[in-house]
């Protein structure tokens, strides 16, 4: 590898770290350049996974207060997440190259839809239980059933390959709780991570990583997701939430 390339994967982890910790689509910028680098589409994932576990250590400490609050929930997204991840890597060294293509980028724009309707689609679930039972609907702090089953799913994406799982992982907790959308994003951050650390701990022993690309995207991504997280937590709801959408339809287009 040459200076300048070296650079290049330095810069680009910092970059992806940032995307990470505010709308969380790390790989979309991460991944293809790795790829650009020569590196195999397989050998390039699992080093931008392990790349990326930084990142998302650097992003967890710049929200720990946002994590703190969300209390149980932070408890159960991480236990969700690590199984999620262990069974998508498994998908990623066991499949064939290319078997969800058709799907993922439909499935991004759906969550894409999801994220920016949350906030009608929230009130008219109120009033519809409010209409119902009689009474207001009490906050929802935990996780239902369903909500945690469509978080393991995208953990289980998130092992898989991730562009985009930041995106679902926020359209999930925005309608399935009550949270703050600063507590979802530090939750969506702490997702990630919990999914990189879960499935690089695998391709470390099954798969053939580049350690020196992986080095070099984690010393960008540590410093870029901890400013990701500062930014992330002073953006206001409406710019944080269409930005989101905004980042997860790029992801789709270019999957496409």
């Amino acid at each position: 590898m040459t200076l300048a390339e070296a650079l290049l994967v330095v810069a680009t982890g910092l970059g992806a770290g940032v995307l990470s910790s505010t709308v969380g689509v790390a790989s979309l910028l991460s991944f293809p350049v790795l790829v650009a680098l020569g590196l195999p589409p397989v050998v390039a994932n699992v080093s931008n996974t392990l790349g990326l576990i930084p990142g998302g250590i650097g992003g967890v400490l710049g929200y720990r207060e946002e994590v703190r609050e969300a209390g149980p929930i932070a408890r159960s997204i991480v236990i969700v997440c690590a199984l999620g991840a262990v069974a998508g890597a498994a998908l990623l060294l066991g499949l064939p190259p290319g078997v969800f293509e058709a799907v993922v980028p439909w499935l991004i724009l759906f969550t894409c839809l999801l994220v920016g309707a949350q906030p009608r689609i929230a009130r008219w679930l109120r009033a519809r239980h409010d209409a119902r039972h009689g009474e207001a609907r009490a906050e929802r702090r935990h996780m239902s059933p369903a909500t945690t089953a469509f978080a393991t799913v995208t953990g289980v994406y998130g092992g898989y390959f991730g562009a985009g799982a930041g995106v679902m992982m926020v359209a999930v907790l925005g309608l399935g709780t009550d949270l703050e959308l600063r507590i979802v994003n530090g939750l969506k951050t702490l997702s990630l991570m919990v999914g990189n650390i879960v499935a690089g701990l695998i391709f470390v022993v099954v798969a053939d990583p580049r350690w020196d690309v992986v080095v070099l995207l984690a010393a960008g991504s540590l410093v870029g997701g901890y400013v990701g997280a500062r930014i992330g937590r002073k953006l206001p709801d409406a710019v944080f939430r269409w930005a989101v959408v905004a980042a997860g339809i790029v992801a789709a287009v270019l999957l496409f």
